[in-house]
This record gives structure tokens, C-alpha cells and sequence, in this order.
């Protein structure tokens, strides 16, 4: 746990040493608060954070891969991976101590929403625990895009192209539950497969934690898939390392 934890910290002291984490929190906070507004968050005059959550899984969809674009690519192009694998920690602890000081800086960011609530709740009296799922999913479905931009990361010296394949396995795995989708694939594939896809979608399981619901089903696709895609990030770089 000591190489884990010197990974993280190391990390995620260093986003706060250079201007690119606090350019993405300005972007991220500006889009959380005005996309809500401009879907008539208080024009709607429901105290509840439903408009709010809404936009969540479309902005992670591009804010998380522009914080895991540059884990591995930026190593792996300046050569300091090399230095960073010679350190007495192994390879796991090195994945992991990225992913968790990364993810730890999204659930910062998510955290500084935090006026969004407060407001809801000084207007009207909302049901909070329905907000609390509402975080909680946010932070998972962060984790989880979080990891396929790690794994992309590893694969690509190229931030830029990091960047647009995360962005793009991120984005087919949101919009494979949505409406539109499945009754296009419903035209050509039978209703069972047509379920597995809607079961591989974020948005499928993210509507089922924010309606207030916590089901061990919805935990365990979100873990098991973070986990599947950062273990597909180790094997890179093992075979990197190898190399």
C-alpha cells in the first residue's frame, strides 16, 4: 500500500502544480451550472436535481477523458515511465495509484457543485437521498469513464488520440441504453441482444441510482467494469514494460 498511496499523492498533488487542473474546474463547474439553467432548471418549479444530473453523463463523457489523456501518454512520451517502473512499486500499484489520484480530483470537481443542492434545498424540499444517489452514481460513472481513459492512455504515446478513443467508448457505451438506440437495433437483432446492450449502458444503470434506488445489480456493473478496463490498462503496460 505505500507504493499505491506515493503514486497518488504524487499525482494528484502534481494537477494542482500546473494551471491545467484549475482550467478544467472552471469548465467543468461553468457547463454543470449553465447547461441546467439553460434546460429551465428554475422555470420548472420542481425541487429536485433531475435537469441537474441529466447533463452529468453527456459532460463527463468529455471532461474525463481530457484528465485521462495525459496519465500514461504524457509518461510514455517524455520517458519518465521508464523511471517511474524502476521505483520499488509494481505495476498494479502504479495503475492504481493513477486511476484513484485522477479520481479523486473528478470527485473534487463534482463536489464543487455543491451550491446546485444548497439552492435546491433552500427553495423547496427536495428528497435528499434521491440527490445523494444522484452523487453517488455521478462518481461512478466518473470511475468508470475514468478507467477507459486510463487503458487508451496506456495504449497511445498520442494525447490527442487518447483522447478521441476514450471519448468514443465512453460515448457508445452512454448512448447504447438510450431510447433511440435500441429501437434502431431492435430492427435487426433479437429482443435478447438487444437487452445485453441496454445492460452495457451507463445511462441505464446511472437512471437506476438516480431515481434513489441502490441495487447491488447497478454497483456491481459500475466496479466490474472499472475493474475490467484497469486491469486491460496493466497488461499495457506490462507488455510496454516488457518491451
Amino acid at each position: 500500500m505505500n507504493g499505491f498511496w506515493t503514486v497518488c499523492k504524487r499525482e494528484l498533488k502534481g494537477y494542482f502544480l500546473t494551471p491545467v487542473a484549475y482550467v478544467f474546474l472552471v469548465i467543468f463547474l461553468f457547463f454543470a451550472g449553465y447547461l441546467p439553467f439553460k434546460s429551465q432548471f428554475f422555470e420548472a418549479g420542481q425541487a429536485d436535481m433531475r435537469t441537474f444530473f441529466t447533463w452529468i453523463p453527456m459532460l463527463l463523457v468529455f471532461m474525463v477523458p481530457c484528465v485521462a489523456m495525459r496519465l500514461w501518454s504524457e509518461e510514455r512520451k517524455s520517458g519518465s515511465i521508464e523511471l517511474l517502473l524502476t521505483l520499488p512499486i509494481t505495476v498494479t500499484q502504479a495503475v492504481l495509484g493513477k486511476f484513484m489520484a485522477a479520481w479523486l480530483f473528478l470527485i473534487i470537481a463534482l463536489g464543487l457543485t455543491f451550491p446546485m443542492p444548497i439552492t435546491v434545498c433552500y427553495l423547496g424540499d427536495p428528497d435528499v437521498n434521491q440527490i445523494l444517489m444522484g452523487y453517488l452514481g455521478s462518481f461512478l460513472m466518473a470511475g468508470g469513464y475514468l478507467a477507459i481513459g486510463c487503458f487508451f492512455s496506456a495504449l497511445s504515446k498520442n494525447q490527442v488520440i487518447s483522447f478521441i478513443l476514450a471519448v468514443s467508448a465512453c460515448a457508445a457505451l452512454l448512448w447504447a441504453g438510450l431510447p433511440t438506440t435500441m429501437n434502431y437495433l431492435s430492427n435487426f437483432l433479437p429482443m435478447s441482444l438487444v437487452g445485453a446492450v441496454e445492460n452495457l449502458s451507463f445511462q441505464t444503470h446511472f437512471d437506476s441510482i438516480q431515481r434513489g434506488v441502490l441495487d447491488f445489480r447497478d454497483i456491481s456493473f459500475f466496479i466490474l467494469l472499472t475493474i475490467g478496463w484497469l486491469w486491460g490498462c496493466t497488461v499495457v503496460i506490462e507488455e510496454r514494460k516488457a518491451a
